[in-house]
């Protein structure tokens, strides 16, 4: 039998044993005593607790169910058939009580995984067929119809795309991607039909990742619960002692019989399981996902933050910067021509430049007599005019700049950028200038770290220490290593943490041994990198910076919600517990109060998975 349904049945058994028990009480039926009846529906739940303690010891683990045990062995013992019965319902109650708040708390999680995708339609030139995604490989072309599920990671073939990504990004709205985009299982299909190429295979995708991670979150053990486990022991022998000495003054077992229900259960070991699992599953509908609740428990103590440079801090790519316009030219009409005659390049740069004039709806035109000079540009004819680009070498050969140009290359004089020189019909129209921009969202992720107590933020990069402190400069960071090796980060990663708890936070495959070696380490995985994503502790799934700080705000207030359940209701029932020694508690309104303390502490758990507000600054 499924557990929660036989705890379920317990509850239920109990609270028909004491009405019926109180009805035979009442009305003086003589069936039955009503002790007998109340001693029937008690022993099941007596039973059955026993079973579960001696399975827990037999593997090394015992907790403060064995109070709940003695208690209505106890109780039985003293002829308190009600006092039984009544710990009996509450034990079962709060068990059923916990299934429920778990079950809330896991239903994010569980959300993700049962819309996992599990077929694809594989096109060929002769046909489309409905196949497992099991049997998808790299390379196969597959068609997403209006409203499915992106069966696989892919790079779309058809000149756009509309997606709804909120399920894997948190992102509320429909993204419009472009061909030759990165496209990611999951994701639905929000606009037409689309035709995509499969990128990697069905185990190595986005979404069988998240589903890993669900699985790690489901079932890892904080270390915060694992201490609450060892406090929870202690209240063992403390409350056995506290009932001894309240028999022995008052030489009144039921005052013991009292201390000992009103010990039963203990809101330590419901509260922080509830609160981390709730904490994971709200990062979850942000984009964020954390592999257990010992990342979510680490992340809340993090003093120093570390950045990796290109792709974290900036945008990792050929971004373009500025166009300089000649006299009576349009810069929208200069990126059209430059991505035309980019259509027939094999260099590095063209499917970004290509990229960026897809993204402004530009239409493009098919190049003619394209002549490529490999590392200096291309020369060709679109829409009828002669059009070349490139070096200034290359295309201006010896002439000097127009006095239009001058300032722009006295700006980019020492800059790590590529200029890109463009004439039309042998006059120069225009100078397009790419380069790796810092990240828009940067400047308020480091303002927004440091309030939230993160004392000392550094950025970790394999560049050059000139581009590197012009970065650092602009955000105002602590310190800043460059020209590092992989090996090299490790050993920066591991000198900071051996200061203070420290993340480390980055996107490349050289990254993943950092991540690894951080007190946590989080991935951007929005672009695909499954060896840092797979040594991470955290993958932010959007192509942004926010979600780290929303990580840390989450955790933050996680573990603050757990922490303060924990001290609530152990204050609550050690004041409880000291009524009950002095004659204040029966055992029976003993129990009700302590039930009552446990619904406040779960419900207070619960907390965890709204948004909240939070105080940033940590103590």
């Amino acid at each position: 039998m499924n557990e929660s349904v036989l705890r379920r049945a317990l509850m239920i058994i109990a609270v028909l044993g004491l009405a019926l028990g109180l009805g035979v009480w009442r009305n003086g039926i003589d069936i039955a005593s009503p002790d007998a009846i109340w001693t029937a529906a008690t022993l099941p739940v007596l039973a059955t607790l026993a079973v579960s303690i001696l399975r827990d010891f037999w593997i090394g683990r015992i907790g403060v169910d064995a109070i709940a045990l003695v208690s209505m062995s106890a109780a039985l013992l003293l002829g308190q058939a009600l006092a039984a019965v009544v710990v009996a319902i509450m034990y079962a109650g709060g068990t059923v009580l916990e299934d429920f708040a778990r079950g809330r708390a896991e239903r994010n999680l569980r959300a993700l995984t049962d819309r996992a995708p599990r077929v694809a339609h594989r096109t060929s030139a002769q046909s489309t067929e409905t196949v497992p995604i099991e049997q998808v490989a790299v390379g196969d072309e597959l068609l997403v119809r209006a409203g499915e599920l992106l069966p696989v990671d892919g790079i779309l073939i058809d000149a756009s795309a509309v997606l709804d990504e909120s399920t894997v990004t948190g992102e509320p709205l429909p993204k419009r991607r472009g061909a030759g985009d990165a496209l990611r299982s999951g994701t639905v299909n929000a606009g037409e039909a689309f035709v995509m190429r499969a990128s990697a295979i069905a185990d190595n995708s986005t979404y069988a990742a998240i589903v890993r991670m669900v699985a790690a979150a489901q079932t890892a053990k904080a270390p915060f619960i694992r201490i609450a486990d060892r406090f929870a022991l202690l209240l063992l022998p403390i409350t056995l002692l506290l009932a001894g000495i309240a028999w022995y003054l008052s030489e009144d077992p039921i005052r013991a019989l009292a201390v000992l229900v009103v010990a039963t259960p203990c809101p330590l070991i419901l509260a922080a399981p509830v609160a981390f699992i709730g904490g994971v599953s709200r990062a979850a509908r942000a984009g964020i996902l954390m592999k257990g609740s010992a990342a979510l428990e680490a992340l809340a103590q993090i003093r120093t933050a570390i950045f990796d440079k290109t792709g974290t801090l900036t945008l990792g790519g050929a971004e373009l910067l500025e166009i300089e316009v000649a006299p009576g030219r349009q810069a929208d009409e200069l990126l059209r021509l430059l991505a035309s005659l980019e259509l027939a390049s094999h260099h590095v740069l063209a499917d970004s430049i290509v990229r960026i004039a897809r993204h402004k709806t530009l239409m493009l035109s098919q190049p003619r007599d394209v002549r490529e000079h490999r590392g200096e540009g291309l020369k060709g004819q679109v829409d009828h005019m002669s059009v070349a680009a490139g070096s200034r070498q290359l295309v201006l050969g010896n002439e000097p700049l127009p006095r239009w140009a001058e300032s722009g290359e006295n700006r980019y004089l020492d800059a790590q950028v590529l200029r890109v020189f463009l004439t039309i019909d042998d006059r120069l129209a225009g100078i397009l200038t790419f380069g790796d921009a810092v990240r828009e969202d940067a400047v308020d992720t480091v303002r927004a770290l440091r309030s939230a107590g993160v004392t000392r933020i550094v950025m970790l990069t394999g560049d050059d220490g000139r581009a590197a402190e012009k970065v650092s400069a602009s955000l105002k960071l602590d310190a800043v290593f460059a020209d590092a090796t992989p090996a090299d980060k490790v050993g920066t990663v591991e000198a900071e943490k051996a200061t203070a708890p420290t993340m480390m936070v980055g996107d490349g495959i050289n990254d993943a041994p950092a991540l690894a070696a951080a007190t946590v380490g989080i991935a951007l995985g929005a672009r695909g990198g499954t060896a840092s994503s797979e040594a991470a502790d955290v993958v932010v799934l959007t192509d942004s910076l926010r979600p780290v700080v929303e990580a840390l705000r989450i955790a933050t207030r996680t573990r603050a919600i757990a922490l303060q359940s924990i001290i609530v209701g152990l204050a609550l029932s050690g004041a409880a517990m000291i009524a009950a020694a002095m004659g204040h508690l029966t055992p029976v309104a003993g129990a009700l109060l302590q039930e009552g303390i446990d619904v406040a502490v779960i419900l207070n758990a619960l907390r965890a998975l709204g948004e909240g507000r939070l105080d940033h600054s940590r103590k």
